[in-house]
This record gives C-alpha cells, sequence and structure tokens, in this order.
C-alpha cells in the first residue's frame, strides 16, 4: 500500500485510530473523531447571514465524557509526523488540554504541556500510544491535582438527561476549573461568562457534580429577581426534583439539599424578617451567586450580609459583567475569574449573534440647544437661558420634536427591515419610555390597530406591560414587537428574538452597557435570529471602543482601607432609577432624582433637583445616519473603511503582482472572498462604500492599488467585442454568453457554481448533463468558465 496516495480520513481510519485504541482508549467513550467545537463565526452580508469555518479537532480524547484529555491532529503522508503540531497546540490552548498529538500515520509526536525537564517533545511509533491512565496521570499533574480525595471529586460524572445535550467547549472548562479548585480547597470562585452563553446550565453541572460526589451536601442558589428564580426552578435545576426547594414567604423547611432564594426573600429591614437565620451559619456547604454584579458587589449591602453569615459555605458568584468600579469589586470578594469567556469570543465561535450598529446624530444632540429669548415651556413659563445638551434631554428637559424624530427614524428603520423584528427601546426614565411609546403608536397606527400590543411599554410601575414580558420574550408570540423601558429589561430577561436595540439613554456605565448588548447576543437560527442591529441615537456605542468592553476584569477598587473615597462620584450609581421590592424581589422604577452630597461647610450650597420642563417648536433634524463597522478584534473602525482595508489587503497581498498571481491561481473566488472575509475585510460594506458595480476583484485593485475600477458590464462588454466565442459551436457559445450576462448582473462567484445551470435562462438550453455535453464533457465545461474568467480579468490591471 502506498500511503502518499491516501487521504487523511483514510490515515486516520487504517492507522492512527487502531493504534489509539491499541493502547486502551474505548472508541465509545473515550475517542471522538472530528471534533467541531464551534459553530463558525456569522458573517452579516445586508439581510443575509452565512456561517464560517467551524473550529474541528481531528481527535479529542477524554478520560470520562466532558473531562478531555489529549487532542491529536491528523495529516496525510504527504507531510511531516510534526506537520500538525502548531495546529493541535492552538487548539489546546482554547480546550485546555495538556496532552497534544500529532501523526501522519507512520507515528506520533507528543508534546506534554506538563513537562518542566526538557523533554516536552518526543517521538514513538505507533505501538507505543500512551494508555488513558497514563494520560490521567499528566492531566492530574497540570491540574494540580494531589491526593485521592481530590482525584474522587474531580472524576465525578456529569449529569446526562439522555437527550443528547452536553456541555459546550467553554462550558466544560468553567466547570471543569471549578470543580477542581473547589476540590483543592478554595472557597471563593468567580466565573465570567457573556449573557447568552449558558451561565445557569455551567452552574448546575458545577453543582450536580460537586453534590454527586459527596464534596457539597446542601447548596443554596441566590438571584435577586423573581424571573431568574422561576427560569433556573424550570430549566435546567428541575433534574434536582424532590431534592430542591424555592424559599417563599420566609418559610424555611431544613429537609432539602438543593435551595433557590431571592435575596429579599431572606433577609429584609429589620431582624425579624431575616430568615436566613433560621438556618445556622454552617447549614450550607455551597452558595452560588447569579448575577453577582448586583446587590451582592457591595460590601454594605445587606445582601452581602448574608453571605458573611453562611462564611464557611464556597460561595461561586456568576455574571457577565463584574463591577469593577473605585467603590465596588467583585474581584476584591471573589478573586480573579477563574475563567472568562467573553462576547467577543462567543462571536468569534458562532454561539453568539454579531452585531451592526447605526449612528444616528441629531443637530441638538451635536450642537446642543440654546432657548431663543422669551422661550416659554409648555406651561408657559420661560425656559432656563443656556445650552442644554444630551444629557439634559429627557433628564430635566423634553424636546417633544426630539421624540418625534427618534420614533420617525425607528419606524423608517423597522419598514425597510422588518416591522415584526422584537424591539427594546432603553429610554431615560418613564416618563420617555411612555412618551417614546405614544410617539411610535401614532407613526404605527395601522400596526398598532391590528393589535394594541404591538407596542407597549414594559416598566417597573406598568402592571399591564409586565405580565406581556413574557410574551415578549417567547419567541412563539408574535406580539409585544416593540417594548419601551428604561431600567425593567437591563439584565435577567432571556429575549431569544430580540433582533433591534434602540439606544436613547445616558449610558456611561460599562457594567450596564454590556448588559443592555447581551439582550440581542442570543440565536434562535429557528426564527431567523442570526444577528442584532442596534440604534444609536445617544454615541453610547463609543464604549465599545473602551479597552475594558472586552477586556479582562480588572480590580480598580482602591486597596488600602485609609483611602479617602468621599469625593469620588460613580455617575450611574448616583442616579436610583429603580428598587427592589423586598418581598416579591420584583424591580420597581421611580422617577430619577439626583442624590446631592451633604454640605460640608456652612458655606456649601445644595441645589434642589430640576423638575422636567417640557418644550415644544424645536428645529430638530438628523445630521447623519451611518452604520459603524468594526474590525476583526471587535473595535470600531476609526480611520476610513478604504483606508482599513487597504492596510488589510496589503498585509495580505504585498503587490498588486501577488494579488493578480493569487486571483488567477484561483479557481474558486470564494476561497479567496473567505480568506479576505476571515482578515476582517467588510466586503459587502466595501462594495457598498465605492458604491458602484464593481466585482471584488476591481475592488481590492481599486481600494489596495489604487487602479481605476471597471464595473462588471463594462468586462462583460469587453470580453464581447474581443469575439472570444468564435471557438466554440453556436449552442456552447450562447451558454457562454448567457454565463457572461449572469456575471454582470450577480458576480462571478455565481458562474463558478454548477447551480447557475439549473436557472433560467440557462435551462432554456437544456438539463445541466445536457449542456455539459456541448462542451465534451465536465472537466471541459469548468476549462471553459475558467477561460471565461480570465478573458474577463485580462485588462484588470
Amino acid at each position: 500500500m502506498n500511503k502518499k496516495t491516501l487521504s487523511e480520513r483514510d490515515i486516520c481510519t487504517k492507522f492512527i485510530t487502531p493504534a489509539i485504541e491499541k493502547a486502551g482508549w474505548d472508541r465509545n467513550t473515550q475517542l471522538l473523531e472530528e471534533v467541531s467545537f464551534t459553530d463558525g463565526k456569522i458573517y452579516v452580508r445586508g439581510k443575509l447571514t452565512a456561517r464560517g469555518t467551524r473550529k474541528r479537532a481531528d481527535y479529542i480524547l477524554y478520560y470520562k465524557p466532558n473531562i478531555p484529555i489529549a487532542i491529536v491532529e491528523a495529516k496525510d503522508k504527504k507531510h511531516s509526523v510534526r506537520a500538525g503540531m502548531q495546529q493541535a497546540l492552538g487548539y489546546a490552548q482554547i480546550l485546555d488540554i495538556p496532552c497534544v498529538f500529532s501523526s501522519n500515520g507512520d507515528g506520533f509526536v507528543f508534546h506534554d504541556r506538563t513537562a518542566t525537564d526538557g523533554n516536552i517533545e518526543t517521538e514513538f511509533d505507533n505501538d507505543n500510544f500512551p494508555t488513558p491512565e497514563e494520560l490521567w496521570q499528566k492531566y492530574k499533574k497540570y491540574k494540580g491535582i494531589k491526593t485521592p480525595e481530590t482525584e474522587k471529586v474531580v472524576a465525578q460524572d456529569y449529569y446526562f438527561d439522555g437527550s443528547g445535550r452536553s456541555p459546550r467547549y467553554y462550558q466544560q472548562i468553567a466547570v471543569n476549573r471549578t470543580v477542581e479548585a473547589i476540590a483543592k480547597g478554595q472557597d471563593r470562585i468567580l466565573l465570567v461568562m457573556a449573557t447568552g452563553t449558558g451561565k445557569t446550565y455551567t452552574a448546575f453541572q458545577i453543582i450536580h457534580r460537586l453534590w454527586k460526589s459527596g464534596a457539597k451536601k446542601r447548596i443554596l442558589f441566590l438571584a435577586d429577581r423573581n424571573a431568574l428564580i422561576d427560569q433556573t426552578r424550570r430549566g435546567d435545576f428541575k433534574h434536582f426534583k424532590d431534592k430542591m426547594t424555592v424559599v417563599k414567604h420566609r418559610m424555611i423547611d431544613k429537609s432539602y439539599e438543593v435551595y433557590l432564594a431571592l435575596y429579599q426573600g431572606l433577609s429584609g429591614a429589620d431582624e425579624e424578617a431575616n430568615a436566613y437565620k433560621q438556618f445556622s451559619p454552617e447549614f450550607f456547604d455551597l452558595i452560588v451567586i447569579d448575577e453577582c454584579h448586583r446587590g451582592s458587589a457591595k460590601e454594605d449591602s445587606a445582601w452581602r450580609e448574608i453571605l458573611r453569615y453562611f462564611n464557611k459555605a464556597t460561595h461561586i458568584g456568576l455574571t457577565a459583567t463584574p463591577k469593577e468600579t473605585k467603590e465596588v469589586s467583585n474581584i476584591e470578594y471573589f478573586g480573579d475569574p477563574i475563567y472568562t469567556y467573553s462576547l467577543k469570543q462567543g462571536i468569534d465561535d458562532g454561539f453568539l449573534a454579531p452585531y451592526r450598529v447605526v449612528r444616528v446624530n441629531l443637530n441638538v444632540d451635536a450642537e446642543g440647544w440654546r432657548p431663543e429669548q422669551g422661550k416659554t415651556d409648555k406651561e408657559g413659563n420661560e425656559v432656563e437661558d443656556r445650552i442644554y445638551n444630551r444629557k439634559d434631554f429627557d433628564r430635566n428637559l423634553v424636546i417633544e420634536e426630539r421624540t418625534q424624530t427618534v420614533a420617525r427614524k425607528l419606524t423608517e428603520f423597522l419598514k425597510g427591515y422588518d416591522c415584526f423584528a422584537k424591539t427594546i427601546v432603553f429610554c431615560t426614565d418613564i416618563d420617555h419610555a411612555e412618551r417614546i411609546g405614544s410617539a411610535l403608536s401614532n407613526m404605527n397606527a395601522d400596526l398598532v390597530a391590528k393589535n394594541h400590543k404591538y407596542i407597549m411599554q414594559i416598566t417597573g410601575d406598568n402592571d399591564e406591560g409586565k405580565r406581556e414580558l413574557d410574551n415578549f420574550i417567547n419567541p412563539e408570540e408574535s406580539y409585544p414587537v416593540i417594548a419601551t423601558t428604561s431600567e425593567l429589561m437591563t439584565t435577567g430577561v432571556d429575549a431569544q428574538t430580540c433582533k433591534v436595540i434602540v439606544l436613547d439613554a445616558e449610558i456611561k456605565s460599562m457594567t450596564k452597557f454590556k448588559q443592555i448588548v447581551g439582550r440581542g447576543t442570543r440565536i434562535n437560527e429557528e426564527f431567523g435570529k442570526m444577528y442584532f442591529t442596534i440604534l444609536d441615537f445617544r454615541n453610547v456605542t463609543d464604549l465599545f471602543a473602551d479597552k475594558d468592553f472586552d477586556g479582562d476584569p480588572i480590580r480598580v477598587k482602591p486597596v488600602s482601607e485609609d483611602t479617602d473615597l468621599s469625593g469620588i462620584v460613580d455617575e450611574e450609581e448616583n442616579i436610583d432609577t429603580s428598587i427592589i421590592d423586598e418581598e416579591s424581589g420584583e424591580e420597581i422604577e421611580i422617577e430619577p432624582k439626583i442624590r446631592y452630597p451633604e454640605p460640608q461647610t456652612p458655606t456649601d450650597k445644595v441645589h434642589e433637583p430640576r423638575e422636567k420642563v417640557y418644550v415644544n417648536g424645536v428645529d430638530v433634524s438628523v445630521l447623519i445616519s451611518r452604520e459603524m463597522y468594526f474590525d476583526n478584534h471587535g473595535k470600531p473602525i476609526t480611520t476610513s473603511l478604504k483606508d482599513h482595508t487597504k492596510e488589510l489587503i496589503k498585509g495580505q497581498y504585498a503587490s498588486l503582482d501577488d494579488f493578480l498571481t493569487r486571483w488567477n491561481c484561483t479557481d474558486k473566488k470564494e476561497v479567496i472572498i473567505k480568506e479576505l472575509e476571515d482578515q476582517g475585510v467588510l466586503v459587502e460594506a466595501l462594495r457598498d462604500a465605492v458604491n458602484r458595480e464593481v466585482d471584488l476583484f476591481d475592488l481590492i485593485c481599486h481600494v489596495a492599488f489604487e487602479q481605476p475600477p471597471l464595473t462588471r458590464k463594462e468586462r462583460a462588454n469587453n470580453v464581447k467585442k474581443r469575439d472570444y466565442f468564435t471557438k466554440y459551436g453556436d449552442q456552447a457559445r450562447k451558454v457562454l454568453e448567457t454565463l457572461l450576462d449572469k456575471y454582470a448582473d450577480e458576480g462571478v462567484t455565481n458562474i463558478e457554481s454548477m447551480d447557475i445551470l439549473k436557472v433560467k435562462p440557462l435551462t432554456d438550453y437544456g438539463s445541466p448533463l445536457e449542456i455539459i455535453k456541448q462542451f465534451g464533457s465536465k472537466a471541459k465545461y469548468l476549462e471553459a468558465v475558467k477561460e471565461l474568467e480570465q478573458e474577463l480579468y485580462k485588462t484588470g490591471a
């Protein structure tokens, strides 16, 4: 057998798999082949979406299901035995795997990430692949597992419900690292996972493994909203069955093992309401704090008192947005995150929806507004003479025309996109949410007439709106379509099919911004939710450029107890827009009231909060409305799109000749498009920016190498003028001429597909088989298409 003629798959089947099985690996439980561990990034092209390539490992070896300990990358015999090592090491880094192998069927190279003696890489033949037990010892060394007691907990099985569901790779890492840390005695743990990445499922697997192994016998899951408790109880935690209870009305039953509770259901304003003290301080072994960036982050909060009371238990904090300000710190309490899975990682992996950003700048926002002399408000009172800006609008000054303009632009956007796209409008306060809802109703009177729930105000004070929240987040329910809100929907709302997020409030808090963006990040392919659009009226999306948006959380709270914090004011923390009902745990919004510090000296003045002023008769117009673009690192592109693209293309092709060589040598031009998109080139956006009916070839030549572009029709006409088709028979010539017309209309990638032969007018020439026969064979037909492409681009330079 000549190994050089075998494909990579043949090499795996005939040589690599048998060598691994011979070493004692169970094919059914320990050996997985061709493991795709990401879903492939979603690329948005206009209203269309396409999935990128999934990351795929040739083999992952497991000591037990979901405890991966080795990765093997395979190559065919045309490659050396080491050829797959770099790729395998990259995957091992992502997947947190210590043992890495490369093979071409002749043997293996082993890269040992636990090695400290210099023998990092060794080579051996197919008869000497390590056994599961040998690699388990390596894994234990890598993870610092030193005692049989620790090993028992770490090796505890995951929960499987028979549905075939298994953790995604990042959930697996989060679960394994947490269980390992707790087994080794760590008692404060922080997990940071972006909204929509399955924190509750991850928490369930952690709790189940610790509970089943006997490491933790009584567990408390704490949240601060009823919706979060209900979602948890009905969701993954249902598998605890009769071992689980929800604490209600401060009634305590100590016969259960897993407790779900609201902070507010365990504590209150007076000592008698502190139901948690009915438990002994040693009652719970493990406490999981959901959304720990909220109340439990504050050192002096009543909620933190519960954690102090059960301080002998292990505490796990879960959040998408750890709170790190000069006053509040999750890291101070829990320590550095044991694992972080960011929004950018989720989008790159294809588990989270990417976003488009459309910025709408209004003249009064950009330039400010100063009332003319004698200008009165709607009550007839003279408006204070000063310059009002974005921070004033809708907080202490309301311009009716501004509200109308925002509602009009949103209505225009939805009519051009999808009138039934689930949309959340984030407003300054309840009053603003009411007004914007009214303006939208007037502008969408036809849709509101069909169903009055088309637009709903969902705020803490609106009972009817709150009752519609479940319908809004339910993909099966069409109504409500547009929800106007201020604080109630910023967190804890699992809106799977939310396609539009509107920002018309000043948001300076990075925590709050991330939570709001998180309302759109879930994917629901069944209902066509693959991406979402952010419509930004307040330049809030400037926060995308902030290094903290997708960076690792860093503690910023001063360490010294003597640090004077009296002069430090957090803008978001300084505004009360909501309170939590002590009994129900539901959030109740109140009108914002600015809290001013107490006077320090008799001469200090404290100004009373201003009442809102309502004015009309103001000229409000849109200065500019444009889409923002983001680079491969998720940061906004601040240079022009053309300059950014030029830099990326020149990084890929040093000269025009390099590009022409690559273009002419590539059978499928889609390959080049994919390469450019992987580098971060926004092909569709660039085509829109150039604003000409040009092919990708001309776009690149024009933008990167300053060549004059030709439209597709101009290129097609040039080929027709050269009378290139004379060497073909009548029917073949008609086919090629039709393909040329198709190129002029749709581009080169369409004529490269055999499917083009199944559409009109090509079907007029017969079936695909009959058309191909006109050229002699399929190979000759494809050769004719390639020649046609060469003719098209002959004068491209």
